[in-house]
């Protein structure tokens, strides 16, 4: 259905009453020159405006206003130039509000330009072409009865005007109408009318009531409402550097307020960062987002990259600051602004230039630019992180790439089966446990627990997937009773990270994790997790032989460092030892090779050895000294052969060879010489 919103028709009804050519009470000073009088002269009394002017500059701005920020597709009557001022000496009983409000209900009737283009386009669907619209009725009531026949009047007139709309091709019927009632008053005066919020009065009608003192009461609660029913915002500039008039020499800074689209403040609502301040005028209070003035910027290709651009207004348009600031921006100037911040560096958020004689507020984006080079995978959130499953990523998004729906299909209950809704749906399913880091997750990483990992995503599951799911349970249960290592990461983790009855324990519970999300989608998921649970709750001697086993381990953990640190110092013990044999045994055969060097020496006597039998094995004679490696090795081999019975073979050896089967060679010598004898006899 094409919906015209209520802002697509706003009818202004301005009394013209006798009444409403009375003052408004509120005194404009034009006589300025006050210090510089000349004596003698009478100053010039104080104006006022009545409240018909007051109401025409009133429905003018809100006119300008919108215009300003949307020039097409909006209407407005622009009748008022043509009406006279009210004149206050006619007959009150011949002025009635109440053909104002009828010739607004038959206004909302007609069709419009950009109606009947929709009409046309929809050709016979005409009727689906909504019609909306609102009335801003400004009056001078009585009381609140005087407000509720305005409001009956609307009403029966909507619904005669309905009737004649149905069989006319000219005419369309009102759908929605909102008639917001503004009761203005002198100032001084008491008001006897009382504020009323929206209020629903048929399914066709709602109406609002609205009491306002005259002169910029009424323009301020004018530029509020223009506000609401346009879904705009205030900006304010502050700092915005500006010279005197009467000083060209100095400057003074001033602020702006300017409207426009809400969109323009989406990203401060976003992240909540939304500098709200206040606007006070005349008692009124309305919320601004302050931006910051910043050095003007004269090439537009530097700028950042925008995500928005919305036409601007001026609030007060005729003030000296925003007519010299829309002054510098027409003359091809542009502006950056920025956030207020009490710390750290300035964000720059939006920027102020003109295109084609308009001024717009662009949107600057704060974050990085879709048109730079896309970021690094291993830039997350947190810091950099190196462990990302891209392999599993890319094998997900194949998983649920979109293709062309040719086929239609049906649900269980009969009806159509929307294809883009059914992928949200799966891709629903497999994201409700889908950890992005290797070092998050175990069971992703064990080629074990793939048959289940891809099948318990599905919808539903068959007979064979339960079973499937079954074996790979079973398989880790004959894992763990095995105590196979699991593919735990050690990532920023000191020592050899958790014990292997901990690391199953983690996986056990990861595995739970992934089944429970998924039991929702059928029965025989369900199945699938009271298998698990079933595996998981071990029986109580199960429990009790692996806390015996954990102790075994411990101990065992124990007494192989206790003989390790045992060897290490009986082993550096007898190093020193050796070289300290060694150290005396150079000294003794260096003074050996003196006393046998000297012509008047005698024959050496024969000396004790240096290293005692039972402590070291004999060592071969060689030419040369030697060395510590062959003492070391022959003092082991000493210590492994007191150990065990040597082989008798070993023993009876000649140069370490023994001579195997000798009985069969002393049984063929007695045969030979057996044989010898008969022979000679």
């Amino acid at each position: 259905m094409k919906i015209f919103s209520e802002s697509h028709k706003t009818v202004f009804v301005v009394d013209h009453c006798p009444y409403m050519a009375e003052s408004c009470r509120q005194h404009v000073e034009f006589d300025m020159l006050v210090k510089n009088r000349t004596q003698g002269i009478i100053p010039l009394a104080p104006i006022s405006k009545s409240l018909w002017t007051c109401s025409v500059e009133s429905s003018m701005e809100y006119c300008r206003i919108m215009y300003d920020i949307f020039p097409f597709k909006k209407l407005l009557m622009a009748a008022l130039a043509a009406v006279g001022p009210p004149n206050p000496r006619a007959d009150p009983e011949c002025c009635s509000i109440l053909h104002g409000l009828v010739a607004a209900v038959e206004t909302l009737c007609k069709i419009t330009e950009y109606q009947h283009e929709a009409r046309t386009l929809l050709m016979e669907n005409a009727e689906r072409v909504g019609n909306r619209g609102r009335i801003i009725c400004i009056t001078n009531a009585k009381s609140d009865s005087h407000v509720r026949m305005l409001e009956d009047c609307v009403q029966e007139t909507i619904h005669e005007h309905n009737k004649l709309a149905a069989n006319s091709d000219h005419l369309m019927q009102i759908q929605k109408c909102e008639l917001v009632l503004i009761h203005t008053y002198p100032v001084g005066e008491d008001s006897l009318v009382s504020d009323r919020p929206k209020k629903e009065l048929s399914p066709v009608l709602t109406s609002e009531v609205h009491s306002v003192r005259a002169g910029r009461h009424l323009a301020t609660k004018l530029n509020i409402l223009v506000q609401q029913h346009f879904d705009l915002a205030s900006t304010t500039i502050t700092n915005i550097p500006m010279k005197e008039e009467q000083h060209a020499n100095t400057s003074a800074n001033y602020d702006v307020e300017l409207l426009h689209h809400k969109d323009a403040h989406v990203d401060f609502l976003k992240s909540g960062d939304t500098h709200l301040g206040g606007s006070s005028r005349e008692g009124s209070f309305k919320e601004t987002i302050t931006l910051k003035w910043c050095t003007p910027r004269t090439n537009n290709i530097e700028l950042h990259y925008c995500t928005g651009a919305y036409r601007i207004s001026p609030v007060d348009v005729n003030s000296r600051p925003s007519s010299c600031l829309t002054n510098f921006l027409l003359n091809g100037r542009s502006v950056l602004l920025e956030q207020p911040r009490k710390s750290g560096s300035k964000v720059i958020s939006h920027m102020l230039s003109s295109h084609g004689g308009e001024i717009f507020l662009h949107v600057l984006s704060s974050s990085r630019s879709i048109l730079e080079d896309p970021p690094s995978i291993s830039e997350g959130c947190g810091g950099r992180v190196t462990d990302y499953r891209i392999t599993d990523f890319g094998e997900f998004m194949r998983e649920n790439r979109l293709t062309p729906f040719l086929d239609p299909r049906y649900k269980i209950d009969g009806s159509l089966e929307i294809p883009l809704e059914r992928a949200k749906d799966q891709l629903e399913k497999h994201t409700r446990y889908w950890p992005m880091i290797i070092s998050q997750t175990t069971i992703f990483n064990m080629q074990a627990v793939v048959p289940l990992a891809s099948v318990i995503v599905k919808e539903s599951l068959t007979e064979e997937d339960v079973l499937n799911c079954q074996k790979t349970i079973y398989n880790l249960v004959d894992m763990e009773r095995k105590n196979d290592p699991l593919p735990i990461s050690t990532v920023g983790t000191r020592g050899k990270g958790p014990k292997r009855d901990e690391q199953y324990r983690i996986m056990w519970n990861e595995l739970e994790t992934l089944v429970r999300a998924h039991i929702s989608n059928s029965e025989k998921h369900q199945r699938v997790l009271e298998c698990l649970m079933a595996c998981r709750s071990k029986p109580p001697e199960e429990e009790e032989r692996k806390k015996r086993g954990r102790k075994r381990e411990d101990k065992e953990d124990k007494s192989e460092k206790a003989v390790k640190d045992y060897e290490q110092e009986k082993s550096w013990q007898d190093s020193e030892r050796l070289k300290g044999i060694l150290e005396r045994g150079k000294e003794e055969l260096a003074e050996a090779e003196i006393i046998k060097d000297s012509p008047d020496s005698p024959e050496p006597p024969n000396k004790k050895p240096l290293v005692e039998m039972d402590e070291t094995p004999p060592v071969e004679k060689s030419k040369g000294p030697v060395s510590l490696l062959s003492l070391w090795s022959n003092r082991i081999n000493t210590a492994n052969s007191r150990k065990h019975q040597e082989f008798a073979g070993r023993l009876n050896s000649v140069n370490n060879r023994a001579e195997l089967y000798q009985h069969l060679k002393e049984e063929n010598g007695m045969e030979t010489t057996e044989n010898g004898k008969a022979s000679r006899q």
